[in-house]
């Protein structure tokens, strides 16, 4: 009986483990991430050593640079990661540090909210990923590619997002 209890909790432990979002990651450091928008795609490199490729949906307006709040536009430019947040409504998330200094002044000059909380995030349900280019702004990946990348990617890492 104490050995089937053993054999029932080690298992347990094994299955809570593989299921947990929280994964690590023991490869070459993350030096930058490229986004091509008009390709839908998104690197994780090392230097010029691409690791990860990862297919990706955008903004429901997906041409252009992001201007104002609301505008359903993926920014264009370089930023950097400046959060993680483990708790998000999309699975997991890492925080893109727009809007700059320049997005701010342009959306002022407009009289207008250069907007934020642009992030890389899995989906908000995993029965229903969404098609096509669903989020406002963000950039959106599986549920199981953005486990590997929170797990990859830290606070300070430069994402360049070109049009």
């Amino acid at each position: 009986m104490q050995f089937t209890r053993r054999v029932m909790m080690v298992g347990l432990a094994a299955f809570t483990a593989a299921c947990s979002k929280f994964k690590t990651y023991n490869g070459p450091q993350v030096t930058r991430i490229v986004v091509m928008k008009s390709a839908l795609q998104m690197h994780v490199l090392h230097g010029d050593e691409v690791l990860e490729s990862y297919d990706i949906s955008l903004g429901f307006a997906p041409a252009g640079h992001k201007e104002i709040e609301g505008d359903g536009k993926t920014p264009e430019g370089r930023y950097y990661i400046d959060r993680r947040n483990p708790n998000s409504a999309f699975h997991l998330s890492l925080g893109i540090s727009y809007p700059n200094d320049a997005d701010r002044a342009h959306a002022a000059a407009m009289g207008k909210s250069p907007g934020g909380d642009i992030f890389i995030h899995g989906q908000k349900n995993r029965s229903n990923p969404g098609d096509g280019n669903w989020t406002v702004g963000c950039i959106a990946v599986t549920n199981r590619e953005i486990e590997q990348i929170y797990a990859m990617v830290g606070k300070g890492v430069p994402i360049d997002i070109f049009a």
